[in-house]
């Protein structure tokens, strides 16, 4: 059985995109702690979490619109995946005295690994 070379890719893409997630959450949590307190690092890291998930399902409605590991349920969640994680950073927000600024800066985690990735190919892709 033989891999399609662009299967291999988007795996080796995605899989480098989520490592780079979370080094930039965990440093931008710890900076954010250090810098400005709880408040900023607990929203930050709330917002990186919400912007991983966000990114997993993201993959996952791309993997079973290719044919690959279709799953009921993730057609269902990847249409209500903003109404989900919107309401649940809405509840915790509104009832928390997490910071709102640091949890919005933290949903462009997986943007930044975006771009990361995007220089990385740019400097050693082929």
């Amino acid at each position: 059985m033989t891999t399609n070379p662009d299967d291999d890719f988007y795996e080796r893409v995605t899989s480098r995109i989520f490592r780079v997630t979370l080094a930039i959450a965990a440093a931008g949590t710890m900076a954010a702690l250090a810098w400005r307190g709880w408040s900023v690092g607990a929203g930050f890291a709330l917002g990186s979490a919400i912007s991983w998930i966000n990114f997993r399902w993201l993959k996952h409605v791309v993997d079973g619109l290719s044919g690959k590991r279709a799953r009921p349920r993730l057609a269902l969640l990847a249409g209500f995946r903003y109404l989900i994680l919107g309401g649940a950073a809405y509840a915790i927000l509104r009832y928390s005295s997490i910071s709102l600024r640091a949890t919005l800066a933290g949903l462009f985690v997986s943007v930044t690994a975006v771009i990361v990735e995007i220089f990385f190919e740019v400097v050693y892709g082929n």
